[in-house]
């Protein structure tokens, strides 16, 4: 699985594909080291696939390697951090 990122002027999102189905994390940029993650999508037919899983290891990946923090506003990737103690270093607050 391939994730892809697009980035706008205040935000973007990473989209992975799998099988011509689609998965997205959106985020926007409050600051050039801060993100707030808004939202995950995945269809119907990935669920169940690691492909969130993947897209937020993703964006976690991401705010290491470009050195900024996350401010979690999504459902599923809070649920991630539960999951996840060994990422709250990218965790803004």
């Amino acid at each position: 699985m391939q994730i892809m990122q697009e980035e706008g002027k205040s935000g973007g999102r990473y989209r992975a594909e799998l099988a011509g189905h689609f998965g997205e994390m959106t985020y926007s940029r409050a600051s050039p080291s801060l993100i707030i993650i808004d939202h995950t999508q995945v269809d119907d037919a990935l669920r169940g696939k690691g492909v969130g899983q993947a897209l937020a290891e993703h964006a976690v990946l991401e705010a290491r390697s470009g050195g900024w923090k996350i401010i979690p506003l999504c459902p599923f990737f809070k649920a991630q951090l539960q999951r996840h103690p060994e990422w709250h270093d990218i965790i803004q607050g």
